[in-house]
């Protein structure tokens, strides 16, 4: 898979995307990542194991703790990609938008006449 692939795969799933909100405030050992989850341990080492292989976490063992870091970089590939159509999706916002306002203009001055007359 290309890279973007895996970080939106790891942003697919609720449980992931929580675990990388819990960890913008700082990093966290392993068990109080796993807590808040009604998962199993190994459940959420499969969800650890994604979120690294789309590098947005990363673990350090420090004596018999494991503790888990987010590494933000990888969102600025999902961040670009979404710009993209975000430029896409004003440009036919604007073009629907400029449509009604002639639609109303055309309206008003065909409602003009009618009221000279």
């Amino acid at each position: 898979m290309d890279r973007l692939s895996d970080v939106l795969t790891a942003l697919s799933h609720p449980t992931r995307r929580d675990i990388i909100r819990r960890l913008t405030a700082a990093p966290a050992r392993f068990t109080d990542v796993a807590r808040p989850h009604d998962v199993t341990l190994n459940a959420v080492t499969k969800h650890l194991k994604l979120l690294e292989r789309a590098g947005l976490i990363e673990r350090e063992k420090q004596g018999r703790e494991v503790y888990i870091s987010l590494r933000p970089q990888p969102l600025r590939l999902v961040s670009t990609w979404m710009h993209e159509y975000e430029r896409y999706w004003n440009q036919r916002l604007d073009a629907f938008e400029g449509h009604f306002l002639d639609m109303k203009g055309r309206s008003l001055k065909k409602r003009g006449k009618e009221t000279t007359r």
